[in-house]
């Protein structure tokens, strides 16, 4: 039985369904993915160090609950074995304690490897769903350029292709993204954003079906693409099958973003995982107690009163398992979980510049800046220009030294023995070359565009330079260089 859903009249705005908030404000009311890419683009000293001082997104900020109520349970046994109990019971509650530590100590309860096959597991399954999410990019590339028609019915004709194409998109995030189902709780809301008509509203739900019905619009657009072939507006055969390939690899997307939302990691396993984790620390809470340093027990030979590194342990483990967690589904508000309302927003901005303003508006067709140079170079900044001196890579054996033996060719017996060798060429005086050339570069221009090739401007002044350099010793002439492109610099 379908369910009724109240009409929102757009003459009305009280009853209007969409919030409409500054961009300002929006964007400080809801979690952003944290990123520090930037930050770690350069190895140095302290580098992730300064990430440990971060909180949003950071594993104290998922693991600081839990870290409270461990040691609350553990202040209090360690309270309640030391002034709530009688030297009979303590003398029980030690047998106890070192009971429990004898399974926290060994292989009983394999935590470390239920949880690295889980979080590996976990982690997989967010790179593939990460890699599932359905981009428009090369669909609208193949629309814009094999839709044609530069007239209203045209421009119609793509945009609505590409309408299609994001309605489907949005249908499934709404059915699997809490972000995107608080963004557009009802298909009105859909409607009311310009993804869809009315009239589209009621064929959608003219179609019963017990599923979801997400690949609708993909027909729709299938079906068009089929009437502007035979109208013309797709010109051949070839673009109608392209169009189709990229249509379907759009929807293959679509549906196993849907799958992996409905096939989850088996509950077993996250039970198990869960149960080992939890299960280790209850021990823990009693096996990790210090006991009186008097009665000479094994390994309790301090009373320290806060137990280091039994909560490393916990703060590792638990942090683990916090880890698998968080990825299993990144389609929900976590920090760390993608970002569906701003790729929404994204793709069919992007999708509908491609498929109408960009629309056969070319710049003009003119001669590029080197038109007149068969060899030319890309002008660097002050600050990159030390990078010219650096001879190029041209493979791993290109500087590989040879022996004698290594350059004498094998004559058949048959043959007249004549020993042949052939001079080796290599990347060292290849390199050498490059940086002479670019050296004179250096050395005639004091100007950033001076760096261009020296093959391309002959110069009279050749001779002068490389009698000034001496050819016996590399290492001397590469820092004479270095040192004239930083006084210049």
């Amino acid at each position: 039985m379908q369910t009724r859903r109240k009409k929102f009249s757009s003459q009305d705005p009280a009853q209007h369904p969409v919030i409409h908030l500054p961009a300002q404000a929006s964007s400080a009311a809801v979690n952003m993915t944290v990123s520090y890419t930037l930050e770690v683009a350069n190895v140095r000293f302290g580098g992730f160090t300064k990430l440990l001082l971060r909180w949003r997104g950071s594993i104290y900020r998922l693991l600081y609950k839990d870290l409270l109520v461990f040691c609350g349970v553990y202040l209090f046994f360690s309270l309640f074995y030391r002034f709530l109990l009688t030297p009979k019971q303590q003398d029980l509650f030690e047998r106890v304690a070192l009971y429990c530590d004898q399974f926290t100590n060994t292989n009983f309860i394999p935590v470390l490897f239920v949880l690295g096959f889980y979080v590996t597991l976990a982690f997989n399954r967010w790179w593939g769903q990460y890699t599932s999410f359905p981009l428009p990019d090369n669909l609208m590339m193949v629309v814009s350029g094999n839709v044609h028609g530069a007239d209203e019915t045209g421009r119609l004709l793509r945009r609505t292709l590409m309408r299609y194409a994001n309605l489907s998109s949005v249908l499934i995030l709404r059915s699997i993204s809490t972000r995107v189902h608080k963004r557009f709780p009802t298909l009105e809301h859909i409607v009311e954003a310009g993804f869809m008509t009315m009239h589209e509203l009621k064929m959608f739900e003219s179609l019963h079906s017990d599923f979801n019905k997400y690949w609708m619009p993909l027909t729709w657009f299938s079906n068009l693409a089929s009437r502007a072939r035979e109208e013309g507006r797709v010109r051949d055969d070839i673009a109608l099958r392209l169009l189709m390939d990229e249509l379907n690899n759009y929807r293959a997307k679509c549906s196993l973003l849907f799958h992996y939302d409905w096939i989850t990691i088996p509950l077993v396993y996250t039970q198990v995982v869960t149960i080992a984790v939890y299960s280790f620390f209850a021990f823990c809470v009693i096996g990790r107690q210090f006991l009186n340093p008097e009665k000479g027990y094994k390994d309790h030979k301090l009373d320290l009163y806060v137990p280091v590194f039994t909560l490393l342990q916990f703060f590792f483990y638990t942090g683990w398992l916090k880890v698998g967690e968080l990825i299993i589904n990144p389609f929900g508000e976590d920090d760390d979980d993608f970002e569906t309302n701003q790729l929404i927003d994204r793709n069919i901005q992007v999708s509908m510049l491609a498929v109408d303003d960009m629309y056969q508006n070319l710049a003009p067709i003119v001669k590029d800046k080197h038109w007149s140079q068969r060899h030319f170079s890309i002008p660097y900044t002050l600050s990159t220009v030390a990078e010219t001196l650096r001879p190029a890579f041209k493979g791993s054996t290109f500087d590989m030294r040879m022996s004698t033996e290594d350059l004498e060719i094998h004559q058949p017996e048959d043959t007249p023995v004549k020993k042949q060798y052939f001079p080796q060429r290599g990347s060292l005086g290849d390199g050498l070359d490059g940086l002479l050339q670019r050296g004179k570069g250096i050395l005639r221009g004091v100007s950033l565009p001076s760096l261009i090739d020296v093959s391309s401007h002959p110069n009279e002044e050749e001779d002068d330079v490389e009698a000034d350099i001496s050819a016996t010793n590399h290492k001397e002439q590469e820092k004479t260089l270095i040192k004239i492109a930083v006084e210049h610099c």
